[in-house]
């Protein structure tokens, strides 16, 4: 099965420096003209024969020089303090008329107890995007599984991984599959209007995961229960307090079990089974210890190599 069996097309991919739109462009090549977005330029994402521009998303004029010429549109945006930017995408979706709007959201918009920063944020993000008259669909995942490779440099110093709640449950997903699910809707007139919810085989815990992880490594490894000071903590390091309220928020509704829930949409987008964490760990075994990254013919799909990224913001 292909991505799409539609005429190329150009395609707009924005946040070209996180995970999902790099990992998307191993689908799109092969049958579609790609630019590639992100505020920042970056050398690694230098690949033959695709446009990587840095684009202002305060600047409308450098958004709408970007998205110029394109037919469907990947839209994923980092930061929920930084609200002007969505708008501003959009504006410019509308002023150059692009047929079609995929956007990276979040499970958590289904969830009516879910109301974080970051969950009304993405809410609010659907919304405008439903409201702009260009035909849209939604990427809602569940977080995703690379959020582990938060713990590899315990993992590599103490054999240690760390977790609020780390006996609650979250159906985790590959970001693998979350960019070959995107790929596939991009510009396809069938997935108009339709919000999919993707999630990973089987909801796993902190502990779980890391029992499969242990396995992987070949070596033990303890799981250790974070107090919410200490994971509040945690967060505070790299973002501002009101985003650590959010992800402290996250985790508390995955204690009430408001993640746990599995969905078939990978297996029914792509014709394959989700990809499970044990295979997900496997694949990425080389980064949890230290090594260098296998040849790519080795690899099932180009990863960024970043531990943070878009997916941090994933509070599904």
């Amino acid at each position: 099965m292909t991505a799409t069996t539609a005429p190329p097309r150009h395609i707009v991919l924005t946040g070209a420096t996180g995970q999902i739109a790099s990992l998307m462009v191993r689908h799109l090549t092969p049958h579609h003209r790609l630019t590639l977005t992100s505020r920042t330029p970056r050398r690694t994402l230098r690949w033959p024969g695709i446009r990587h521009l840095a684009c202002d998303y305060d600047d409308m004029a450098s958004i709408v020089d970007a998205f110029r010429g394109a037919d469907a549109l990947f839209v994923v945006t980092n930061d929920p303090t930084r609200p002007e930017h969505d708008r501003n995408i959009v504006r410019a979706a509308v002023e150059v008329s692009v047929s079609h709007i995929v956007k990276l959201s979040a499970a958590a918009v289904r969830d009516g107890a879910a109301h974080d920063l970051i969950t009304e944020w993405q809410r609010t993000n659907e919304d405008r995007i439903k409201s702009s008259g260009i035909p849209w669909t939604m990427i809602q995942p569940r977080s995703f599984m690379s959020h582990a490779l938060a713990w590899a440099p315990s993992i590599r110093s103490s054999g240690t991984t760390h977790a609020l709640h780390p006996h609650s449950r979250n159906a985790c997903i590959a970001p693998e599959d979350v960019a070959e699910v995107s790929a596939r809707v991009l510009g396809e007139a069938r997935h108009h209007s339709h919000s999919y919810q993707v999630t990973g085989p089987q909801a796993l815990s902190a502990h779980e995961q890391s029992a499969v992880l242990a396995e992987v490594l070949g070596r033990p490894l303890t799981c250790q229960e974070l107090s919410r000071e200490e994971a509040h903590l945690t967060h505070a390091r790299k973002y501002s307090p009101v985003m650590a309220d959010a992800l402290i928020a996250s985790t508390e509704r995955q204690l009430a079990g408001a993640k746990a829930d599995v969905t078939d949409t990978v297996e029914r987008l792509t014709g394959r089974p989700a990809t499970t964490f044990a295979q997900w760990a496997t694949r990425h075994k080389h980064r949890f210890v230290g090594e260098r990254r296998p040849p790519r013919s080795a690899e099932p799909c180009p990863a960024n190599g970043g531990v943070a990224g878009t997916p941090r913001l994933r509070c599904g």
